[in-house]
């Protein structure tokens, strides 16, 4: 295989540099004996993007390593001492996962922020990242790392960067972070060299701290009183939240907890599943399995940092099935704005928060409570930034994203399984009480406010000529759109990079106002709704399909069921993909 010059070159200048002498020996592996290795590890540098990196494990300037992180952790420092330059000590937070070099990563982060006369805080042991996010806020730090790819394969590792607010970077920091990176132009430049006095260990304290504020979430603790021996099996999938969720479940007053031993080893191999993610069924198996074995109402499992969670619950004929993402979503919603009106708790200036392809479910729900709704563009940050910039003026009480991803109060400004699968267990215990299960009170909640249907395909275009292609077919949804889908006609076009909303049946138009981002929203007059968008971190575009019916007997819901699943699939096959 042949290798460009500019590749080999690129390889060559780190056996000259100021690297250790592993490294080297791996490079001059992969020159000698690897060159379709060597191609990927050095063709280019691995992108610090909006939300930090993520990227393989291994040598080379598009791995994640030592000195990648390193130098990115240059650049946060760099623009940190610009930004906070009046202030007599700069702090930052430091979590991780339980990913491969995960705590290596988390120390080198600790060590070069520290060389740059930076105060930080690094937890002890692993994490979950939603404990950073509120960590940032309680150590009054003005920034926060955490080190995890999420529920990417094992061969990956990632490096997330969080702002004082205790969210995930926007604008302008962002950018601004991503230039200050790109600026350092050799790892010469970056401070290695730890100091001792900056660097605090933190743990247990924390842990109690965030605790205590997720256990004051309840809402029911009388009915947790008298439904205690709910059983429950929760699975961390080898990760984060095994520290810390059947701790808080125990908290609530959950007396029936069930864990899958093989999973509760903490382990970056992910030795039991072929992806630690729960949106996929299979990740769900052996949970399911010993659910099965102990009789268990409702299965948990949280992605390795515990940001995330997938829930499975019995059917009408007590075999359990896979909620997604915007069910678990209306049920969490539902719950806690029917628990605020009971207890009088509204004030007249709550708010809800959802995404714009998430279900539009929620906001039937939050409109019959009077309860103010909004949608933020894809990306849980966009979620924290608004709950940022309204408060003191209203009140957050919960919202969440498709992906598996909500959030109960404002302490934490991330998405947050531990909270989440608290809360899940919670509503469970309140629909028992009432003789239900989550899925008849899902059921009544079709029943009322409308059957919506979800579902996403996600059509994978790879290398250049497959980027060229997802460009072509954004260009054709933009300026030929589709005026026919499925039989209906298309009544509404929203495009979020043009920030232009099309009323067609109107012939009007108003501005969206919310930032540009590379996302078409087709509104049909049957109810349906499809949302099209490239993916931000995959050669991925993806398509969001939502259908609606009326559902008007509980007896109707399966055979209604199916005939959303085929309005979805109709509609799929209309779009020829």
């Amino acid at each position: 295989m042949k290798v460009e010059k500019n590749i080999i070159d690129r390889a060559r200048s780190w056996l000259q540099g100021n690297y250790d002498k592993e490294t080297k020996e791996q490079v001059a592996h992969l020159i000698e004996k690897d060159p379709a290795s060597l191609i990927d590890a050095f063709y280019k540098d691995l992108e610090f993007g909006t939300g930090g990196l993520r990227g393989i494990m291994g040598v080379g300037t598009n791995r994640m390593n030592k000195y990648t992180v390193g130098m990115a952790t240059q650049g946060l420092a760099n623009y940190l001492k610009k930004e906070f330059a009046g202030k007599n000590q700069i702090k930052a937070a430091i979590a991780y996962d339980n990913r491969n070099n995960s705590t290596f990563f988390a120390q080198v982060s600790a060590n070069v922020l520290s060389a740059n006369g930076i105060k930080v805080f690094l937890f002890d042991e692993l994490r979950p990242t939603p404990e950073l996010s509120f960590a940032i806020r309680h150590l009054n730090c003005q920034t926060g790392i955490v080190i995890t790819a999420s529920h990417n394969p094992k061969e990956y590792n990632g490096y997330k960067v969080y702002w004082e607010d205790g969210a995930q970077l926007i604008e302008p920091h962002d950018k601004n972070v991503i230039r200050e990176v790109r600026n350092i132009q050799s790892v010469d430049e970056v401070k290695f060299d730890r100091n001792d006095e900056l660097i605090e260990q933190v743990g247990k304290k924390i842990d109690n701290e965030y605790l205590k504020k997720v256990q004051g979430l309840s809402l029911s603790p009388d009915i947790i009183a008298k439904q205690n021996d709910l059983r429950i099996v929760y699975t961390p999938i080898h990760g984060t939240g095994v520290l810390l969720i059947p701790q808080a479940l125990k908290s609530f007053g959950f007396t029936n907890i069930f864990n899958v031993p093989e999973q509760n080893i903490v382990s970056g191999d992910f030795p039991t599943v072929k992806s630690p993610n729960p949106e996929e069924p299979a990740a769900l198996e052996m949970a399911i399995k010993k659910a099965g074995e102990v009789d268990a109402e409702l299965v948990m499992a949280t992605d390795p940092d515990a940001d995330r969670v997938g829930i499975a619950v019995r059917d009408l004929h007590n075999k359990f099935v896979l909620l997604n993402g915007n069910q678990t979503a209306a049920l969490l919603i539902y719950y806690l704005l029917t628990k605020w009106k009971n207890s009088k708790k509204f004030r007249g200036n709550e708010f809800i928060v959802k995404t714009i392809v998430t279900s539009e479910l929620l906001k039937e729900i939050a409109l019959s409570y009077q309860v103010e709704i909004f949608d933020v563009l894809t990306g849980f940050k966009y979620i924290a930034d608004l709950i940022n910039k309204l408060e003191g003026e209203k009140t957050f009480i919960g919202g969440g994203e498709e992906s598996y991803g909500y959030l109960v109060d404002d302490f934490v400004r991330d998405k947050d399984a531990v909270i989440s699968c608290c809360m899940v267990a919670e509503i469970a215990a309140w629909a028992k009480d009432q003789g239900k299960s989550l899925y008849t009170l899902l059921i009544e909640i079709y029943l009322k406010y409308g059957f919506y249907k979800e579902s996403l395909i996600s059509v994978v275009k790879k290398g250049k000529s497959g980027a060229e292609e997802i460009q072509r077919m954004m260009e054709g949804y933009r300026y030929n759109p589709l005026l026919l889908i499925n039989n209906s006609p298309v009544i509404r076009i929203k495009d979020f990079l043009l920030q232009k909303e099309k009323n067609l049946k109107e012939e009007s138009e108003k501005p969206i106002e919310l930032p540009k981002s590379n996302v078409i929203q087709f509104y049909l007059e049957d109810g349906s709704k499809i949302t099209v968008r490239p993916s931000g971190t995959e050669p991925k575009i993806k398509f969001y399909f939502s259908v609606k019916g009326e559902l008007k007997r509980k007896e109707d819901f399966e055979n209604k069921n199916a005939l959303l699943d085929h309005q979805i699939i109709k509609i799929i096959e209309s779009l020829g993909l």
